[in-house]
């Protein structure tokens, strides 16, 4: 069963859903590899949406800000450094950190170890194509972003 078809049938039955992340291609628009895990395309949430994390030693995500949503990040290995609207926060294994709505962010692993991380991000845009409003060049233009699925 895939993780999508394991999350929007478990959330039409009303039972908890259950991904894998490693059920889920990695996507590295933005940078990194991300993996929506949580979402209305795969657990039919109505809330948000959320997933993991993983960036190589130098890899970062590319600076965006979320008109609609706030990020929650919780760092679960690496030392990463978040710039928030240009000013630099160091976070390190154990650290959680909340992106305000409209904060323009980056995120890069500064340490020498790959990083992990958990994110969520609520509530969901009216549409998908307005949750992310990039401000810099992505390293993977030709990628499609993530389908975290929701109203269209």
């Amino acid at each position: 069963m895939t993780a999508e078809t394991t999350g929007a049938s478990a959330a039409k039955t009303g039972k908890p859903a259950v991904v894998k992340a490693s059920d889920v291609a990695p996507n590295r628009r933005r940078g990194g590899d991300i993996r929506v895990t949580l979402s209305p395309k795969t657990a039919s949430c109505t809330s948000g949406f959320g997933g993991v994390l993983y960036l190589k030693s130098g890899e970062f995500v590319a600076e965006h800000y979320h008109p609609y949503s706030e990020e929650f990040l919780h760092v679960i290995a690496g030392e990463l450094e978040m710039s928030l609207d240009g000013e630099p926060v160091r976070l390190s294994p154990g650290d959680s950190l909340l992106v305000p709505i409209n904060v323009r962010h980056r995120l890069v692993n500064v340490g020498e170890g790959e990083a992990h991380v958990v994110f969520h991000l609520s509530p969901l845009a009216p549409r998908p194509d307005l949750g992310h409003v990039d401000t810099e060049r992505l390293p993977a233009p030709q990628e499609a972003g993530p389908q975290v699925g929701g109203p269209s």
